[in-house]
């Protein structure tokens, strides 16, 4: 129970089903931690309070878990790292994988609980002709959540429910209002949780007490044309605040993280026919030929058609009918089959038209 409408929602659908039901929220960090006062009011705390409420009302029991170190190392300090190399790092999957589908589900285990529940809008199907649990698209299309969820092995699909699956996200708010719930109006959260401000540089910069040096804009030539503030604080595709003035719109198209050098270049420079991926998961049977798959490079895409070929159990390869803007390392790519969730990995590298 994070404190939202979505899982508060899925407690009391699951009570209306007659299940057993026990609330927990993850204490995923402190105000230390992200770099707010210590008597600063956290997001954090009241989002366990308004689920502690909810448990409340619904008579079930409810437990904060501390899980600040595992969130610190797992997630926080990949988020971290992942800058730092260069890449754009989606924290939100990490916490799924070590955290919510991973730990959490341990302690459910241990508790002697069946199944781990949450508000996501994604849905699980058994596939009785393969004996594999497969991941499929919520039906409200406009909600899905099963990009970040690509990573659930066999043992958690296997026991995990998403109770909203089949719901559209009016029909939440309408039943949260309904029975009178304190989060039925509540905001969805939108920015990365530790970061509530947005400006990931600047947490950088708190967190690891480095000052990001400046460096040379270069053009895609070799010749500095400017000056940055700190590589980590750009990423591919960007166009605000380079400070530039080349006569034409220029855009940030690679990073030398070594050299702590950005590269620039015109919008066409962006473009890639494929890409290769690494630690994939696979849902389905891992193919052994390439296939036809659709492809998500970010969370908001489209899908796009693409041939994947799985180069070993852990790297793929994806070539795309149509060529991609901004194909960026530290990003997931997931592929679908229509609603189904193949399977996905972590962009390591574009392939250039």
């Amino acid at each position: 129970m994070s404190g939202g409408v979505d899982s508060s929602v899925a407690a009391y659908l699951l009570l209306e089903q007659g299940r057993h039901c026990a609330g927990a929220t993850m204490r995923l960090y402190r105000n230390e931690d992200i770099g707010l006062p210590r008597f600063h009011s956290c997001c954090a705390q009241q989002d366990i309070e308004d689920a502690a409420e909810v448990a409340f009302q619904l008579d079930i029991p409810h437990r904060v878990l501390d899980l600040t170190a595992e969130f610190r190392e797992q997630v926080i300090q990949r988020f971290v790292q992942g800058y730092e190399r260069g890449d754009t790092p989606n924290p939100c999957i990490d916490c799924n994988r070590y955290l919510k589908f991973d730990r959490l589900l341990h302690i459910a285990r241990q508790e002697g609980l069946v199944y781990l529940a949450t508000g996501h809008y994604a849905r699980i199907v058994y596939d009785r002709s393969t004996g594999r649990y497969l991941l499929k698209k919520a039906a409200d299309t406009h909600k899905d959540q099963s990009y970040v969820l690509y990573r659930m092995t066999q043992e958690q699909l296997a026991h995990t429910q998403f109770p909203l699956g089949e719901l559209q996200k009016e029909q939440v708010r309408a039943l949260a209002e309904r029975l009178g719930f304190v989060n039925a109006r509540k905001h969805d959260s939108q920015d990365i949780c530790f970061v509530p401000d947005g400006d990931y540089a600047h947490f950088l910069e708190q967190y690891t007490g480095i000052r990001y040096p400046d460096g040379d804009l270069l053009d895609q030539a070799g010749r500095t044309v400017g000056r940055h503030h700190g590589a980590v604080r750009y990423t591919l595709g960007q166009r605000r605040g380079l400070g530039l003035a080349m006569g034409a719109p220029v855009y940030v198209c690679g990073k030398c993280m070594r050299c702590n050098t950005v590269t620039v270049g015109p919008e066409s420079a962006l473009y890639a026919r494929g890409l290769l991926a690494e630690d994939m998961n696979w849902i389905i049977d891992p193919p052994s030929v390439p296939f036809r798959v659709q492809a998500k490079i970010r969370y908001r895409q489209a899908e796009q058609w693409a041939t994947v070929t799985a180069a070993s159990e852990t790297w793929a390869r994806l070539e795309f009918d149509t060529p991609q803007r901004a194909v960026t390392p530290g990003q997931s790519a997931v592929l679908y089959r229509g609603d189904l969730v193949l399977g996905g990995g972590t962009i390591r590298e574009a392939i250039s038209l």
